[in-house]
Formats: structure tokens, C-alpha cells, sequence
């Protein structure tokens, strides 16, 4: 199995891309605490999981809550190998519409908590030669029209991502972002709240699915966290169908 013996964290792991990422690491061997508000998809999740998957309820957009998640999983599972940033919430709006709460909402549920997290995990990934997997959107690589905060807080996480690329080099950590298009519950829901939406996106999607969260999203992660991607750092790798496609 290709992450036998590893250790990760997932934040968002209750659910969507999160719990699809949750499954194809088990299956593959990691143990994963993982981290989400919705107690009750948390619990279930971890009862599916049987021992290769603990629950934790925590608030990553409170600043102590990073160390708290980090000593949990040294704690359930003696070390951390793998930090996944998946977790982010946001609203829609133009721009000349975008509010303070708005932006603070993304970032502060997004941006902050993927900085805060990789800070904590730092000396774990540095004893353990680990990996970081952020997330990054087409939103703000395509600039997508009301997406002024969501865009703005997924960019920022990619500037990071590549200064921590560099910055943790010596240290044999590598840091990636995958840019997902997936049918989660989300997606699900702002396609039946926008009749039309669903032909849009898939008439400029190559492949014309939308990708499943564990099969698609959740492998190309397992790929990133194996030992396999141990020479790719500080890259964007589209999971998108083809959608687009970075230069």
C-alpha cells in the first residue's frame, strides 16, 4: 500500500473532496486524524473507518486550535507525516459587493488556518521528510466573476505554498496544491440553485464529468503523499478534467 505507515491530517475531512481524500488514504494504508465542525459526519466517518480514522472536532479558524490538532494526531497516532489544507468556507458576491465578512470569512476559514496549520506541523514534517497539500481553485487562477474572496484567499495560499516550497526544501519537506473539480455536496447544491450552471461548466470541461472525490480528487492526493511525488514541490496540479490548463 503506498502510504503504509504514514500519518495524516485532513481539515474539511466530514465530508466533499475532504472525506473523499479521508477514504483513499485509509484504503491506502495512513492513518488520518481528521478535522471538521459537523460533529455528527465526523462520527459516522469515523465508525466507517474502523480504527484507521479519528475524529476531531475542532475549529480551525481559531488560531490555537493548529497546535491542539497537531499534538491530537502525535497523540492518536505518534508522529505526522502528511498535512492536507482542505477545509475553506466562503461567500458569493461581485466585487463592488464583497464585504469585510465576507472576506474575513474566507480567509479566516481558509487562508489563516492553512498558514497556522503548516507553522504547527513544521517540526513533525521536518523529523519525517513530509508532504503539505494545499488547495488552490480555478476560481482564482480564472478569476471567476463573485468569487472575489474565495479567489483572493485561494491565491494567497498559493503564494504560500511556494515560499514554503522553497523555504522547506533543505528540510525534505514537499508542499503542493491541487485544484479540484469535483461533485460534492456543494456543487450539487449551487447546481440545482443555478439551472443552466452544470452545461456551462462541463461544456468547457475536456473530459465532461465532473471528478469523483475520492476516486479522482482523493488519489491524486495519495499520489502527492507518497513516497512517489518525493521530487515535486511548489506546483498546482490541475484535477479538473482538463478545464484549465496552466502554462
Amino acid at each position: 500500500m503506498r502510504l503504509a505507515g504514514k500519518v495524516a491530517i485532513v481539515t474539511g475531512g466530514a465530508g466533499g473532496i475532504g472525506r473523499g481524500i479521508v477514504r483513499a488514504f485509509t484504503k491506502e494504508g495512513a492513518r488520518v486524524l481528521f478535522v471538521d465542525i459537523d460533529e455528527p459526519k465526523g462520527a459516522a466517518l469515523e465508525t466507517e473507518l474502523d480504527g484507521a480514522g479519528k475524529f476531531s472536532n475542532a475549529d480551525i479558524s481559531r488560531k490555537d486550535s493548529a497546535a491542539k490538532i497537531i499534538d491530537a494526531a502525535v497523540q492518536a497516532f505518534g508522529k505526522v507525516d502528511v498535512l492536507v489544507n482542505n477545509a475553506h468556507a466562503s461567500r458569493q458576491a461581485p466585487l463592488l459587493e464583497t464585504t469585510q465578512e465576507m472576506l474575513d470569512l474566507s480567509f479566516g476559514t481558509g487562508f489563516y488556518p492553512t498558514l497556522w496549520l503548516m507553522q504547527a506541523a513544521h517540526a513533525q514534517l521536518a523529523a519525517n521528510q513530509g508532504s503539505v497539500i494545499n488547495f488552490a481553485s480555478g476560481a482564482g487562477i480564472d478569476g471567476n466573476v463573485t468569487q472575489t474572496s474565495y479567489a483572493a484567499a485561494k491565491e494567497a495560499i498559493r503564494g504560500i505554498s511556494r515560499v514554503a516550497a522553497n523555504e522547506w526544501a533543505p528540510d525534505n519537506i514537499n508542499v503542493n496544491l491541487i485544484s479540484p473539480l469535483a461533485l460534492t455536496e456543494g456543487v450539487e447544491a449551487y447546481i440545482e440553485a443555478n439551472p443552466g450552471v452544470e452545461e456551462v461548466l462541463l461544456a468547457k470541461t475536456p473530459l465532461h464529468r465532473f471528478g469523483d472525490p475520492e476516486s479522482d480528487i482523493g488519489r491524486v492526493a495519495v499520489f502527492l503523499a507518497s513516497d512517489d511525488a518525493a521530487y515535486i514541490t511548489g506546483q498546482t496540479l490541475m484535477v479538473d478534467g482538463g478545464s484549465i490548463k496552466l502554462r
